[in-house]
């Protein structure tokens, strides 16, 4: 029977991308090694590397004075070096939205560095909103936001345009939706949500905006260094970039950012009308915030949790148990994830409506 993967991260990959991922673990270019066996300076890597980049720059469409990296640590490790770039050694301050567990983790970071001011938080109500109407100070180094908040289910429609360096933490719906590049000074994403297995992160940063800050920053966390060195100042995550790749190619071959984009719309369109018109269910984000990338949800009856879990389980459905912050149910629906494993999330919800209701 086919499992339905729902799970919040590590993400679903295509079918079609895991079989070649397999093989170059057997046999990378027809080279009889494996491609977690050869150096990473071959020039077989190389090129996957540089393809890797280019595929960035093509579907996101990068505009000139951009670098793109691929490093590691994920997310957690942007959090700091994003401060120690960008904020100043004296007097240095940031703006930042706290919208969830990640965004407060990167606040409590960029506090070891400099002055943090949060200036919209949704933190009284569980997160399940999106600060709107914030004033971003325009005497601040940068202002920081996070795009989507996995464990809560919001996202942002819209970004601000602030009067300062603009950086966000896009890890959980890069490349999902259509995004213009030249708003933002810095993009981050961990691999691990639509790109390719844990161990790689995206960087996305305007050149100029580097060095500026007059601090001694330790050469791993800076930004410089990476992109002097084209990625390798010390041995890649081969294996995350090179999936990484293979799934950017599969998204260029189906039509692009713009074809992802109209199959996620589709897909949150049919579980989230399913939420609001069976009478057992209920959304947990503000509807004009959900996220079409983690959708959340619970049951009106909790009596029912039993019944309703024993009836998803035995369709196939792996991964909608909720984060234990919140609670209830949580269907993460990445790039790969098909319409009809949505579609039999769906029937399961309206099969249970119809024994109950």
């Amino acid at each position: 029977m086919k499992v339905h993967n729902f799970s919040a991260g590590p993400c679903i990959l295509p079918p079609e991308v895991l079989k070649q991922a397999s093989d170059a673990v057997l046999n990378f270019d027809n080279l009889d090694l494996s491609l977690i066996e050869i150096s990473h300076r071959s020039k077989n890597f190389v090129a996957v590397m540089d393809k890797a980049v280019s595929l960035v720059k093509e579907l996101l469409n990068v505009p000139e004075g951009y670098s793109v990296l691929f490093l590691q640590g994920g997310a957690s490790l942007e959090f700091i070096m994003v401060a120690y770039n960008l904020m100043k050694n004296e007097g240095g301050s940031a703006a930042y939205t706290e919208t969830g567990t990640w965004a407060k983790n990167a606040i409590k970071e960029a506090k070891r560095v400099g002055e943090v001011n949060v200036v919209g938080s949704s933190k009284d109500a569980n997160f399940n909103f999106i600060p709107k109407g914030y004033t971003i100070p325009s005497d601040i180094d940068y202002f920081h936001c996070t795009s989507n908040n996995t464990i809560v289910g919001t996202q942002m429609k819209s970004f601000p345009e602030p009067d300062c360096l603009m950086v966000c933490d896009m890890s959980s719906d890069i490349f999902s939706r259509t995004i213009d590049v030249s708003k933002f000074d810095l993009i981050y994403a961990g691999a691990q949500k639509n790109m390719g297995p844990a161990g790689a992160t995206l960087v996305i940063v305007k050149d100029e905006i580097l060095g500026k800050s007059g601090r001694d920053i330790p050469a791993y966390l800076d930004y410089s260094t990476h992109i002097s060195k084209d990625s390798m100042f010390n041995t890649p995550p081969v294996f995350a970039v090179y999936v990484s790749m293979l799934t950017m190619e599969w998204m260029k071959s189906k039509g692009g950012v713009s074809w992802i984009e109209n199959r996620n719309e589709q897909k949150a369109d049919l579980i989230y009308s399913e939420i609001d018109s069976n009478p057992l269910f209920k959304g947990t984000a503000v509807k004009e915030d959900r996220s079409n990338m983690n959708v959340c949800f619970l049951l009106n009856d909790e009596n029912l949790s039993e019944e309703f879990d024993s009836m998803w389980k035995a369709a196939g459905i792996s991964g909608i148990n909720g984060h234990r912050s919140v609670g209830g149910y949580r269907a993460s629906m990445y790039n790969a994830l098909p319409l009809e494993s949505v579609k039999v999330l769906t029937d399961v919800m309206a099969e249970l409506a119809k024994k109950h209701a």
